[in-house]
């Protein structure tokens, strides 16, 4: 009697690799928990229509003059882009005041990676925020997983490693995995022994973000399971797949 074939899981620990893996027909989960996924999770779950992730600061500002009821909103090196309305804090976007709002996002690390994968069935968005929603919503899906790390300019970072390795911890069984970074991740997750944020306390990218005085976020970001949606890509959108903070009222 044959076995049922599992899905593949692998992790991308760079987007200077991700042309080296094969995302067609693929879920891709994008990853910048410090901090571009973590904001677009918040934002969701906090009632906004949708996010729409660009890859620069002129388009960002074009664009938001063309959709009614937007913001403009991104960051650079850590700090709000010249032009834009607000930065990449999630914490900037509490219910009241981005519910049905459209916010328009770029980002150094994060948008930039989602515009270049190509080919996926599904492109998600996973953060500590929304850890247990992505691994359910991967679990269903019975398809190949990619866990796609933005990382700091190309370079490995440990936060967004730190997450891919929650995922392999957590639903590695139900794939077959024949990847080494996705082992190396895991191995990184149970060094952490569920304290995140301290573990990350060391890591370059805080130490880059403390340094504007941004310690609150980053405990925000390293805090998991606050809000159970995933934001997914539909067209050029991203949107939430999920229970939004409006409707749990």
């Amino acid at each position: 009697m044959s076995q049922t074939k599992k899905p593949v899981l692998e992790v991308c620990l760079s987007p200077a690799l991700v042309h080296l893996y094969n995302t067609n027909d693929s879920v891709v989960v994008i990853i910048d928990v410090f901090r571009a996924t973590s904001t677009i999770t918040a934002v969701l779950h906090n009632g906004a229509k949708c996010v729409v992730p660009v890859a620069s600061v002129a388009e960002c500002i074009a664009l938001g003059g063309q959709l009614p009821n937007s913001i403009t909103a991104g960051e650079r090196d850590g700090k709000i882009a010249e032009g834009l309305q607000y930065g990449n804090s999630p914490l900037e976007y509490a219910p009241e005041f981005i519910a049905g709002k459209t916010l328009v996002l770029t980002t150094t690390n994060g948008t930039r990676l989602l515009h270049m994968i190509r080919g996926a069935s599904e492109i998600a968005i996973g953060s500590f925020l929304n850890l247990s929603a992505v691994c359910e919503y991967l679990s269903a899906a019975g398809k190949n997983v990619l866990l796609a790390c933005a990382s700091w300019k190309d370079r490995f970072n440990l936060e967004d490693t730190l997450f891919a390795g929650a995922v392999v911890h957590r639903i590695g069984h139900l794939f077959d995995i024949n990847c080494d970074s996705a082992r190396a991740a895991r191995h990184l997750y149970k060094q952490s022994e569920g304290d995140y944020i301290g573990f990350l306390k060391d890591s370059a990218h805080y130490l880059r973000l403390s340094a504007y005085g941004l310690q609150e976020d980053l405990a925000y970001c390293a805090t998991p399971d606050l809000h159970p949606v995933v934001p997914v890509l539909r067209g050029k959108e991203i949107v939430a797949v999920g229970k939004k903070n409006s409707e749990l009222q």
